[in-house]
């Protein structure tokens, strides 16, 4: 559905053209993540929700995938006006509500 989105983002991945939000690192390590984990997440999971943000009506897309180690795990990212990636958050998927 988002496939040329997403191509996009696994490109800005590859090329390291991404940031981090303090929230999203402070996020990953809570849940012992690492970066090749959200990267691995990007680079093989799939777009599952598409969202604006009240505030500013950006777009915000989460990607659910796996980690390294094969944890389920949602990135929450969006395409910053300077053409980078941005990382929002990250969090493992808990229980089988899938958050």
């Amino acid at each position: 559905m988002h496939r040329r989105i997403l191509t996009r983002m696994r490109h800005l991945v590859r090329t390291r053209q991404y940031v981090m939000t303090l929230h999203a690192e402070e996020e990953m390590n809570d849940d012992d993540l690492t970066i090749f984990d959200v990267e691995h997440c990007i680079l093989n999971g799939e777009i599952v929700e598409r969202q604006r943000d009240r505030k500013t009506g950006e777009r915000k897309y989460l990607i659910q995938g796996r980690t390294l180690s094969n944890e389920g795990v949602i990135v929450v990212v969006k395409l910053s006006i300077t053409g980078k990636l941005v990382i929002i958050t990250v969090y493992r998927i808990h229980g089988g509500n899938g958050r």
